[in-house]
């Protein structure tokens, strides 16, 4: 949009269904219409930045971003808490029940799709933030964001990967905007692989959104950098390699705020996580529990010795540290009623370290996935698992030392929420916030509204 309109100072209103979460205190001000800039470092816990100078951290342009605007202490997140879900949460303003993206990998128990995941925009079942603006008449650019395949953008360099091979680089080309990559390649070299999420990567793309910035000013711009996810899952929150990446993506973040701010001297940014994260050890394999109750039936082993699931009644979808139960027919009681049974006795093993088991209605309240007949949340260090082998044991050490997809009651699984430009209060301290309530907020600032929204936007 231009200044003209800009200057117009839209007024909207928040309406939209209050949020179970208390929210910060309102300062009700006018609603001007603002660019955006939202930046998602994944597993970002909010203490990072909050406590930069006990964990030592050496983090600028983050705390920057603190001390310029608003933040929340803590965001409480989507059932389940895990990257595509929460995303897609962050960018509609609905739980995972609602909006359609209910896992980071497709429900897929035989693996005929070989990994795939929810990258398409197509699964979304509702409007996103790059629709509210686009209706609105803004530019809209993307890089990296989850979920992004086919969505309607303006400049848009989607997430996608399959196998790592070079030909996902062919992919990605083919998915984005016509012309894009190639343009923004010939100033910056080749572009970071899909499926890599170390740092170099991140800093690929970082460089690439700066040049998107800075060659066609997106009104709206989203930003994913995984890099800290990555480590976090390698060498557990907190640890030394951890920190020296987030240092690192603190660098990344202050260039796509100096590209920004140069480009839209009015622009508000954003920064945000998907979820935070606890330190594992253990692994609890649910499938070992359904194939010996005869609810999962495998196929006889190969040359290898590997197994795969042939038919089942009952099978696991995990998530991170929680893992859903779908059941082959859903209204078949005596099914049901075996499958409880199997889980109840699972639960009241202190070994499994199951804390929470959800059933029907309490799933659809806490806006999990519908197609779950029972949901199990662990208690850290233990994580979940999807079919591994045959062979595998109930519970096993695992090679990951960190994980989130917990529910979203943990306090370790809050996430970050920073927000600085133009009628943003500085320092101010909003508490816990409901995930929910982000889209919302960045609409109104925008000048446009998401009406899905479940819960009302931040006045500031």
């Amino acid at each position: 949009m231009g200044m003209i309109a800009r200057l117009l100072g839209l007024l909207l209103a928040a309406g939209s269904i209050p949020a179970a979460t208390t929210l910060a205190k309102p300062v009700t001000k006018p609603a001007a219409h603002h660019p955006v800039l939202l930046i998602s470092i994944d597993g970002l816990r909010p203490g990072e930045v909050i406590e930069a100078d006990k964990r030592w951290l050496k983090i600028p342009a983050l705390r920057a971003l603190l001390a310029d605007g608003a933040h929340a202490s803590g965001v409480i997140g989507v059932l389940p808490t895990l990257t595509f879900p929460s995303h897609t949460t962050l960018i509609t303003g609905v739980d995972p029940a609602h909006h359609g993206v209910v896992n980071n990998l497709t429900f897929d128990p035989t693996a005929i799709n070989q990994d795939g995941w929810y990258w398409y925009a197509s699964d979304i079942k509702v409007p996103t933030l790059w629709d509210a603006a686009r209706a609105k008449g803004m530019t809209t650019g993307n890089v990296h964001w989850p979920v992004s395949v086919g969505a309607r953008i303006g400049w848009n360099l989607p997430q996608i990967w399959r196998t790592g091979h070079g030909d996902d680089a062919k992919l990605v080309a083919a998915l984005s905007t016509p012309g894009l990559l190639p343009e923004l390649e010939a100033k910056e070299g080749p572009y970071a692989p899909g499926k890599a999420e170390d740092l170099p990567a991140d800093q690929t793309r970082g460089r690439f959104a700066a040049r998107m910035i800075a060659a066609h000013h997106p009104d709206f711009l989203t930003v994913y950098l995984t890099a800290l996810d990555h480590t976090q899952h390698e060498t557990a929150p907190g640890s030394a390699a951890s920190h020296a990446v987030l240092e690192s993506i603190d660098a990344i973040v202050g260039n796509l705020v100096a590209a920004e701010r140069k480009a839209h001297p009015d622009a508000v940014i954003a920064l945000v996580s998907d979820h935070g994260f606890a330190e594992v050890d253990n692994a609890f394999n649910l499938s070992r529990a359904l194939i010996d109750a005869g609810l999962i039936r495998l196929s006889a082993p190969d040359a290898l010795g590997r197994q795969k699931i042939e038919s089942w009644d009952a099978v696991a979808w995990a998530s991170g540290g929680s893992v859903a139960v779908v059941l082959a027919r859903p209204d078949d009681g005596a099914l049901k009623a075996k499958v409880r049974e199997l889980l109840v006795g699972l639960k009241a093993d202190p070994a499994n370290r199951i804390t929470e088991m959800l059933e029907g209605e309490a799933i659809a309240k806490a806006g999990g996935n519908p197609a779950a007949g029972f949901y199990l949340n662990l208690a850290p260090p233990m994580l979940a698992t999807g079919f591994v082998s045959g062979a595998a044991p109930l519970r096993f050490v695992p090679p990951t030392k960190g994980m989130h997809g917990f529910f979203p009651a943990d306090p370790r699984m809050r996430s970050t929420f920073m927000i600085t430009g133009p009628g943003i209060p500085k320092g101010r301290d909003l508490g816990e916030i409901d995930m929910r309530a982000i889209a919302p907020t960045l609409a109104r600032v925008m000048g446009t509204r998401l009406e899905q929204a479940q819960a009302p936007a931040i006045t500031f």
